[in-house]
């Protein structure tokens, strides 16, 4: 697996010699836009709620979009997996996206030769793959599994708790492990209270986004809404 190095004095260095960074996921980004000036820099998002972005100064670098033809049905993680196998830095690749049962990932255009010749299989499948237009994921929006729930706080680990069903002890396990992440980063902080909009994570059960508190129960509890994010 390509160990995924951000690089960050690095990449701030580029964008202050108005050059770019290739594929950053959210947290790289931050890490870097808190220490630019905000007029310094611009953020690339290929598409709407991307989680895997560009940031630049001058000139956006060209990306393109492959598309992987297999004659076996292929999953996010498979997908992600065959990318890691790779020799190929990850920070060349951008988002992989499931849509209308076509399977694409972003690629900064410097690494298409060695995309091309390097990633050949998924696991055990042989795929091929085939650069396509940008405007083939004009209509992609993310898809949830949207999830209601009474909680007795909006906690973090209240919430998991119920989510996923399992007690508080066994939740603060996975915190202790690691196994939580909030807005990109392992989260340890158990009686942190969910704000509308965060994203968070538990290993092996998914990806999360909290959408809010929508009423007060008459018992003093919340009704929340959560969306489950879909790889399919």
């Amino acid at each position: 697996m390509v160990k995924k190095d951000y690089s960050i004095d690095k990449n701030i260095g580029k964008i202050l010699n108005k050059s770019n960074t290739n594929f950053l996921d959210i947290k790289a980004c931050n890490m870097i836009c808190n220490k630019l000036k905000e007029k310094s820099y611009k953020i690339y998002y290929p598409f709407e709620e991307a989680e895997r972005v560009i940031v630049y100064n001058n000139e956006l670098p060209s990306v393109k979009l492959l598309e992987i033809i297999s004659y076996e049905n292929l999953t996010h993680r498979e997908i992600m997996g065959g990318l890691y196998a790779t020799n190929i830095n990850y920070e060349m690749f951008g988002d992989i996206i499931i849509y209308n049962n076509h399977y694409y990932f972003f690629a900064m255009e410097s690494a298409l030769d060695m995309t091309e010749e390097e990633f050949k299989s998924v696991g055990k499948k042989n795929i091929k793959l085939r650069e396509v237009d940008l405007s083939v994921l004009d209509g992609y929006k993310r898809l949830y599994e949207e999830i209601t729930l009474i909680v007795s706080s909006v906690r973090i680990d209240t919430v998991i708790a119920r989510l996923i069903g399992n007690s508080r002890e066994n939740v603060k396990t996975k915190f202790k492990d690691g196994d939580v992440q909030l807005n990109y980063d392992v989260c340890k902080k158990l009686e942190y209270n969910l704000n509308t909009g965060d994203i968070f994570s538990v290993r092996k059960y998914g990806k999360y986004k909290f959408g809010g508190i929508i009423k007060n129960s008459k018992s003093g509890n919340y009704v929340i809404k959560c969306y489950k994010y879909i790889d399919t």
